[in-house]
């Protein structure tokens, strides 16, 4: 069956929950360490002893479309109608981060069904194009240590580590192997964009 990307509206889809869950069996272990005058960072991917499941359930503010502090989000994405009711399959959700002329992908999601069929490469493509048409200098976006997948997609699409965040869901999360990492794609300087 083939999928066509397509706006979704805030007023049909604001507060449509997104079901974010993956295994990890790899995570990006991070070695810090401080001198007076340096700090050194390096992140080695490992192996988790026992495969790690994330759940949204786990999470106290589960993912959604069209979050309150997503004030000019939008969103683009893949569904089906089952007994006149729309089935999201695959989202992205961008909005734009004005101050530092970035486009930040707050949500991307595919259907577990729907995996390795190129539509995560559509939806990312989506935001490029928003991007450039809106003149944005780059493309932010945020994921967990552990989500090893994850970042090997985005990697695949050009995105380069620009941060990471040791303290970001608890204050344990490097303990607990699961560190933000912000990820950005910057777009063709030879067009004039700074």
């Amino acid at each position: 069956m083939e999928y066509k990307i397509v706006p979704l509206p805030k007023e049909q889809w604001k507060g449509v929950p997104i079901l974010m869950r993956y295994q990890a069996e790899e995570y990006y272990d991070l070695e810090v360490s401080e001198s007076a005058d340096a700090f050194e960072a390096k992140m080695i991917k490992k192996k988790f002893e026992t495969p790690v499941t994330h759940t949204p359930e786990e999470y106290d503010f589960p993912d959604g479309l069209y979050q309150d502090h997503w004030e000019k989000a939008e969103a683009y994405g893949m569904y089906r109608e089952e007994g006149g009711k729309k089935i999201l399959l695959a989202c992205i959700e961008v909005c734009p981060e004005e101050w530092s002329n970035r486009l930040m992908v707050t949500e991307l999601w595919v259907d577990e069904s729907l995996h390795r069929q190129g539509i995560g490469t559509a939806l990312m493509n989506k935001a490029k194009e928003i991007a450039k048409e809106q003149g944005r200098r780059a493309i932010i976006l945020e994921t967990q240590s552990c989500n090893v997948r994850a970042i090997t997609f985005y990697r695949s699409q050009g995105f380069k580590l620009i941060g990471f965040d040791t303290c970001c869901y608890t204050n344990r999360d490097i303990e607990r192997h699961e560190i933000r990492f912000n990820l950005g794609f910057f777009m063709d300087q030879r067009e004039g964009r700074r």
